[in-house]
């Protein structure tokens, strides 16, 4: 219930009932256990949602260290955390923490899930429109393209992501 609040954009609802999730969690199954863990990430994602950068950021980054401890670094939910902060920042405007994090998240995506799985294709749209954003399109569009390129191939050229890649690559295009 609480993931169509907020997909219907319902924020208001679905925040509080993330937060009493996560408390609920943390009683009964204690901080650290990994169900705990993703519901952080998923109070996280819902405060990077509704504009609250400064309570998303906070929350990401100890949801992150926790993760890398608990489940190690390589764990496909920790990969997903990192790429979840590196988007905040880049939200945030903060191509500098941003893009480093992109490319080690992307950079570990390809060696535990694949250069083909769906999340790595993801994060390397994530990170060619951060190159975008800081202007430099010799790197954003050849990522771009490849990117575009592999997602008709694995996922099809109508699969959301592929549509997706598409509309990104446009923009990188018409900058």
């Amino acid at each position: 219930m609480v993931y169509g609040y907020e997909s219907a954009g319902d924020l208001g609802r679905a925040i509080p009932l993330y937060e009493a999730t996560l408390t609920d969690y943390e009683r009964v199954l204690g901080p650290d256990h990994p169900h705990t863990l993703s519901s952080r990430n998923n109070l996280a994602h819902a405060y990077g949602s509704a504009g609250d950068l400064g309570r998303a950021i906070p929350l990401y980054e100890a949801t992150l260290a926790d993760q890398e401890r608990v489940l190690g670094p390589d764990h496909p939910d920790t990969l997903s955390s990192r790429n979840n902060l590196a988007n905040a920042y880049r939200l945030m405007g903060d191509l500098g923490r941003a893009i480093p994090l992109y490319e080690a998240t992307l950079a570990d995506y390809e060696r535990v899930l694949g250069p083909d799985h769906p999340h790595t294709l993801i994060s390397r749209n994530n990170l060619a429109n951060a190159y975008r954003l800081m202007g430099d399109l010799g790197r954003a569009i050849p990522l771009h393209e490849a990117t575009l390129a592999d997602c008709k191939r694995v996922l099809g050229p109508d699969h959301p992501t592929t549509e997706a890649v598409r509309r990104s690559l446009e923009t990188a295009r018409d900058s």
